[in-house]
C-alpha cells in the first residue's frame, strides 16, 4: 500500500483521545513524527497524550490543523465538524484512522489481528498479556483499556503486533494480518452489512488477506463457512472450540469461585497443561483457548500463557468491578449486542448474588430496532431492568424507536430520560446482596459512577 507517512513531518489527530487513536499516536510519536491533536472532553487518555509531550487542543476548530501535512480523524467525526471541513479544504492529506492502522500493521512482520463479533477486546488483551509474559516487547492496539499497559495501546521494539480487528464498515479489510484469530460471526452492524451473507463474505475476504495463520472457532457455523470459503489464502488453518473435534479445546473446567476458573488445555487430543483465568464466564474460557492457541502457534511457551492469563483480571469495562457500597456490588460492562448481554447476564445469575440488576443503555437506533426482540429476551434474564435513552451515536432516529419500546417487552422494566433519574431509581430500590451492572458501549458507565457517589462510596 501507499506509504503516506513518507515525507510527512507534522501529523494532526482529530479526536486524539479515542481508544483507537491513542496507540497510533504512541507508535508515530516513538518513530519521531511531530504530533498535535484535538478533542472535546478531558480524559485520562488525554493526560497520557500530553505526558508524551504532544500538544492537545480542547474543542475542534479550523485553526487547530495549521502546519499539519497529514491529518487523521476517527470515523465518529461528523462531516460537518469544522476541523474536518478545514482539513479537507487544506493542502494536507486527510485519512481515516482505520487507514492509518492498516499501514501500521503492514510495518510489522507478525501482525496478529483478532476479529469476531464478540470477545475481541478480551482476547486481544489476553494475547497481549501472554506475549509480554513470554518476553516479547510487542506493539498492541486494543479496543479498550488494559491496566497492564496503562491504556489502549503500547509501542514495543519487536516485530510482533497484536491488533483488534473490527468488522464495522469493513474496517478490518484495511489491515495486513499475518495471523487472523476469528472468534465468531453473529448478526450485527446490519445497518451496513444488511445480511448475514454479506457479513460472512467480509470475513472471508479478511481470511484471504491473511498470510501465515488463521485460528478460528470450529464450533461456530458462520465462522466455519466464512473460513472454508477463503480459497485464496495460503495461511495454515487451526481450530479452537469447546468440542474435542477442534485442534485446541478445554476439558475438566472447574469454577473455583465467581472470578476464578481452571481448565485443562488439549491440543490434537493430547494434554498441554492446566490454565486458570480470573474473569468470569464460560465464554471467557473460549476467549482464553483462542488466545493460547494463537500464542502457541506463534512460538510462545505454554508456561508464558499460564503466567500471562494468571496476571489478567479483565480489560476496563469488561465485567469491571467498580465498587461495593452498603453490600451492593457495582460492575460495568461493554456488552451492547444481545448475544453479549445474554452471556453477561447468565454469568452474573450464576454468581452468588441476591438479585441482578441490568442498567442498560441501548446503542444506535438501527441495532435497537433490528434486534429489539433479541435484546428483550436477553435483558429479561436479569431480575430488574432499568433503561436509559438510546444513544444514537452516528445515527439519526429515522427508525422511530425509543427505549420505552424495549421496556414494554420486558416484564417490570422501567426507563428514564436522564442518567440522574436512572441512578436515583436504582439507589432507592437496590438492596444489600444485589449486583448492579451498567452495560452498553456508550457512556452508561457514568450511571455507575453516579450511583456509587449517591451512596457515598468510592471507585475501586
Amino acid at each position: 500500500m501507499e506509504n503516506f507517512l513518507k515525507g510527512k513531518k507534522h501529523i494532526h489527530f482529530i479526536g486524539i483521545g479515542g481508544s483507537g487513536m491513542y496507540p497510533l499516536a504512541q507508535i508515530l510519536h516513538k518513530q519521531g513524527y511531530y504530533l498535535t491533536g484535538s478533542d472535546n472532553n478531558e480524559t485520562e487518555t488525554l493526560k497520557a497524550v500530553r505526558a508524551m509531550g504532544i500538544p492537545v487542543y480542547m474543542g475542534q476548530r479550523a485553526e487547530n490543523i495549521e502546519g499539519a501535512d497529514l491529518i487523521v480523524h476517527t470515523a465518529a467525526i461528523m462531516a460537518d465538524n469544522p476541523e474536518l471541513i478545514a482539513a479537507k479544504a487544506s493542502s494536507a492529506q486527510v485519512i481515516e484512522r482505520s487507514v492509518l492502522l492498516g499501514l501500521v500493521t503492514s510495518m510489522y512482520d507478525n501482525a496478529v489481528c483478532v476479529c469476531g463479533t464478540h470477545g475481541k477486546t478480551t482476547t486481544t488483551s489476553m494475547l497481549t498479556h501472554i506475549f509480554l509474559a513470554d518476553g516479547n516487547d510487542l506493539t498492541a492496539v486494543i479496543g479498550g483499556k488494559l491496566k497492564a499497559i496503562g491504556g489502549s495501546g503500547i509501542c514495543g521494539t519487536s516485530d510482533t503486533m497484536v491488533c483488534e480487528a473490527c468488522e464495522f464498515v469493513d474496517t478490518f479489510l484495511k489491515l495486513y494480518p499475518d495471523t487472523a484469530v476469528v472468534l465468531n460471526i453473529d448478526c450485527d452492524h446490519l445497518d451496513y452489512f444488511r445480511t448475514m451473507e454479506n457479513m460472512k463474505r467480509s470475513f472471508t475476504k479478511f481470511c484471504n488477506m491473511t498470510t501465515k495463520l488463521i485460528v478460528y472457532n470450529g464450533d461456530d457455523a458462520n465462522t466455519v463457512e466464512a473460513v472454508s470459503a477463503a480459497k485464496e489464502t495460503k495461511a495454515r488453518l487451526i481450530t479452537f472450540g469447546s468440542s474435542d473435534g477442534n485442534d485446541y479445546y478445554p476439558a475438566n473446567i472447574e469454577h473455583i469461585s465467581d472470578f476464578n476458573t481452571e481448565f485443562d488445555l488439549y491440543h490434537s487430543g493430547s494434554l498441554v497443561g492446566r490454565a486458570a483465568i480470573h474473569v468470569p464466564g464460560e465464554h471467557n474460557v473460549m476467549n482464553a483457548v483462542a488466545a493460547i492457541a494463537a500464542a502457541l502457534e506463534n512460538g510462545c511457551r505454554f508456561e508464558s500463557a499460564v503466567k500471562g492469563l494468571a496476571e489478567f483480571h479483565g480489560a476496563v469495562r469488561r465485567f469491571e468491578k467498580l465498587a461495593e457500597v452498603n453490600g451492593i456490588t457495582f460492575v460495568d460492562d461493554y456488552a451492547h449486542h444481545p448475544t453479549e448481554v445474554r452471556s453477561l447476564l447468565e454469568t452474573a445469575k450464576a454468581m452468588n448474588f441476591r438479585r441482578v440488576w441490568a442498567v442498560h443503555q441501548p446503542f444506535t437506533y438501527s441495532r435497537t430496532a433490528t434486534l429489539l426482540n433479541e435484546f428483550a429476551d436477553a435483558l429479561s434474564i436479569a431480575d430488574r431492568v432499568v433503561l436509559t435513552e438510546i444513544m444514537g451515536s452516528r445515527e439519526k432516529n429515522t427508525y422511530n424507536i425509543y427505549s420505552k419500546d424495549l421496556a414494554e417487552k420486558i416484564d417490570g422494566a422501567v426507563w428514564f430520560p436522564t442518567f440522574d433519574e436512572v441512578a436515583d431509581y436504582v439507589v432507592k430500590n437496590a438492596e444489600s446482596g444485589d449486583l448492579v451492572i451498567t452495560l452498553g458501549c456508550g457512556d452508561v458507565y457514568k450511571v455507575g459512577y453516579l450511583m456509587i457517589e449517591k451512596l457515598g462510596g468510592k471507585l475501586l
